[in-house]
């Protein structure tokens, strides 16, 4: 697998619980984009109408606004943001 070096770039892990409609998922993906962030790894589950999204992203920029950003759209019930993750944890061998 090969891997991208960010310089200065942190690992968060951030789980997020949205309404399973049309373009949901697709609209969450944007936003993390346009917010600065890229997507390491993403797990979606699907349960009762609602998606279940575990997402490891990193970036440069203050997590919290992109934390703020999702929690707006009228699709997410719930955004959670575990600390940050370290960088020799998150590079697979």
């Amino acid at each position: 697998m090969k891997t991208e070096s960010s310089h200065n770039a942190t690992s968060y892990t951030i789980t997020c619980r949205m309404n399973h409609e049309a373009a949901a998922l697709e609209r969450l993906c944007q936003v993390v984009r346009i917010r600065g962030f890229r997507i390491a790894k993403m797990a979606v589950d699907t349960a009762d109408g609602a998606l279940d999204i575990a997402l490891t992203i990193q970036g440069t920029r203050p997590v919290a606004m992109l934390q703020s950003q999702l929690e707006k759209l009228h699709t997410v019930a719930e955004v959670k943001l575990a600390a940050p993750v370290a960088a020799a944890a998150s590079r697979i061998a």
